[in-house]
């Protein structure tokens, strides 16, 4: 067991409390702006009023903009789901010639500057399939935001893949299980969390998107970051923002809350 000085303990805890403090007092400040009766955000607040909240959530842009946000997100999380969970599966059971390779390039988009991803993309979608006659469109937004999605599904699967036994998906189809049985009830519940997870993060990376969004939203369509980002250029309506982002951190918590019981009960399972 490791000992720490009285001294180094102080310390530590110190510059945890500090750390804390940078973190969440930003978060603390918006959320009181938020109901900031003032035209600008200011600090002190000294007039509380709901008016920001009454405006922005009856503002019909900043509402459509959150339904692309929610349905692109959604739809590449799906796919990231499906693609992520396929290719763990291939990389971690099966042995082919190219194998590292094809596992660098699933992951190379996550790593890449979004500028870069948004451009390509671009790049593909205006100047090679446009004048062919393929038209992306709004699908070609929930793809760009799926190609780094799946890098979140994949990571999480194939990691918990590599610790499973595969003892027992053997055991389960000699005691006459055929694939699908095994799978749904030996193979999928050893690495839901993982997939859950995967899912979780994905969602919240699509959902949080600029860069690669700027370069591939189709005309007229705004994400809910790319309007934060309008909004920001008006101080006037910088409350509006601070409501928007009060509700978002207060919907976090959910996510954050069910990933804890998540863990839990699978640390509960394991002993």
């Amino acid at each position: 067991m490791l000992y720490l000085s009285r001294s180094l303990k102080i310390t530590i805890s110190t510059i945890a409390i500090l750390l804390l403090i940078a973190i969440y007092i930003p978060l603390l400040v918006i959320i009181v702006n938020s109901f900031n009766a003032n035209k600008v955000a200011g600090w002190p607040v000294v007039n509380f009023s709901m008016e920001w909240w009454q405006k922005a959530l009856t503002n019909e842009a900043m509402l459509q903009s959150l339904v692309h946000s929610l349905v692109v997100a959604a739809a590449a999380t799906a796919i990231a789901l499906l693609l992520g969970t396929l290719a763990a599966f291939a990389l971690q059971r099966f042995k082919f010639f190219g194998r590292e390779t094809v596992n660098l390039m699933i992951i190379l988009p996550i790593t890449l500057p979004g500028v870069v991803t948004g451009v390509a993309l671009s790049n593909t979608f205006y100047q090679v399939l446009d004048p062919a006659g393929i038209k992306v469109g709004y699908a070609g937004l929930i793809i760009a935001h799926a190609t780094f999605c799946i890098v979140m599904v994949f990571n999480n699967v194939i990691a918990r893949l590599r610790r499973m036994n595969p003892n027992l998906e053997e055991a389960s189809m000699d005691l006459g299980a055929g694939i699908g049985k095994t799978f749904s009830l030996v193979t999928f519940p050893q690495f839901r969390g993982a997939f859950i997870a995967g899912g979780l993060l994905a969602f919240a990376l699509s959902f949080d998107e600029v860069y690669v969004t700027v370069f591939t939203a189709p005309p007229g369509v705004d994400t809910l970051p790319i309007w934060i980002m309008n909004q920001m250029a008006r101080p006037n309506e910088a409350n509006q923002v601070n409501v928007v982002a009060t509700i978002i951190i207060l919907l976090s918590l959910i996510p954050v809350y069910v990933s804890q019981r998540m863990t839990e009960r699978a640390a509960k399972l394991q002993k």
